[in-house]
């Protein structure tokens, strides 16, 4: 494909001629040669620009003369993944049902579909249009998912669970696990408590490897539309989870956790149960959230509070010794001096 061509499915405009060179692909600034096309994001790594091989990049309009035709965009990001997008397509199976899975004659399965070997869809399923169940994918008693759907080997929709249009489930990942719920009897075992509520994942959510969103004891798990999940996160039980958050590595929220919209929690965030995260809030990674989170605010630490006072604290934090050393100091001597003003005065 040629630059130019790249150039107009982007909608990018392209300065510095060339627009009848081949590009093959898609590479990093270190790793690009003059068949790529490449791309900067953050202007802190324009220095590595004059090192590159690529042929062509990507950059913001507001980035000024460069060594290499450019392609101008208004996100360099968002363009970077589109580009990528024109170069890799995963494989995508042909319609039909392998011969090996496992179909119930109750569950209705939509137009264009494609089931694998050993894929399990359960009585009274409903799957959509165009959905892709690799192999080994099980789909449990009374699911209603819809079109578009996307589940790789391994992922899980436990019973009656409700999945919207254009989810994607990644390895291992599993919807509607039973909530950790347990009431302790008088002899001090643990008696389980039944999880009957579904959880139920709107359009446009993607939930990566190993990850759970747990069902509820009562009324419902929700993960609300376009947000994205990474691996190894769990949602507990009854979690409504808002639109369009982003829920890093290594998170967990414990049960009746509430997030608004556009939320990010960064990696290995611990959120205690029965609160508010209110929306475009951040959590910074390694944080505990104990209580709610206000609007719009950039907390970290643990027990988390403002991030800007957090770095001045994390900052002084490795001087306390030195610091309570010269307080002691100081406070000897301030004893030493009122003693001998004691002494003068009498």
């Amino acid at each position: 494909m040629t630059l130019q061509e790249i150039a107009g499915r982007l909608g990018c405009e392209l300065l510095g001629g060339q627009g009848g060179i081949e590009i093959t692909g898609v590479l990093g600034l270190e790793q690009a040669g003059p068949e790529h096309l490449t791309f900067l994001a953050n202007p802190k790594y324009a220095h590595k620009v004059k090192l590159t091989r690529a042929g062509a990049i990507l950059v913001h309009e507001s980035v000024g003369e460069l060594p290499l035709p450019r392609l101008v965009s208004a996100n360099p990001y968002l363009d970077f993944a589109r580009a990528l997008a024109l170069f890799y397509q995963p494989p995508r199976p042909a319609p039909g049902i392998h011969p090996t899975a496992a179909v119930a004659p109750s569950a209705v399965v939509g137009e264009g579909a494609s089931i694998g070997a050993f894929a399990v869809v359960g009585e009274h399923v409903r799957i959509g249009r165009r959905a892709v169940l690799h192999p080994h994918v099980v789909i449990y008693e009374g699911a209603e998912i819809g079109d578009d759907f996307l589940a790789h080997s391994g992922a899980v929709v436990r019973e009656f669970c409700r999945i919207g249009n254009r989810v994607i489930l990644q390895n291992n990942a599993v919807v509607g696990g039973d909530g950790y719920g347990f009431a302790k009897t008088e002899q001090g075992a643990h008696y389980k408590i039944p999880q009957s509520g579904p959880a139920v994942i709107e359009d446009d959510v993607e939930i990566q490897t190993l990850s759970s969103v747990d069902r509820a004891t009562v009324g419902e798990t929700r993960v609300r539309r376009g947000t994205k999940i990474d691996s190894l996160v769990q949602i507990g039980h009854a979690c409504d989870v808002g639109e369009d958050n982003i829920i890093c590595s290594q998170t967990g929220l414990a049960g009746s956790s509430v997030t608004k919209k556009s939320v990010l929690l960064a990696g290995q965030v611990g959120v205690s149960g029965h609160l508010t995260i209110h929306e475009n809030a951040v959590v910074y990674a390694q944080s505990g959230i104990g209580g709610d989170v206000p609007a719009g605010a950039v907390v970290s630490g643990s027990p988390a509070f403002d991030a800007a006072v957090w770095r001045r604290a994390i900052t002084a934090f490795p001087k306390l010794p030195e610091m309570t050393k010269a307080m002691r100091q100081l406070e000897k001597r301030v004893a030493s001096l009122e003693g001998r003003a004691n002494e003068e005065e009498a």
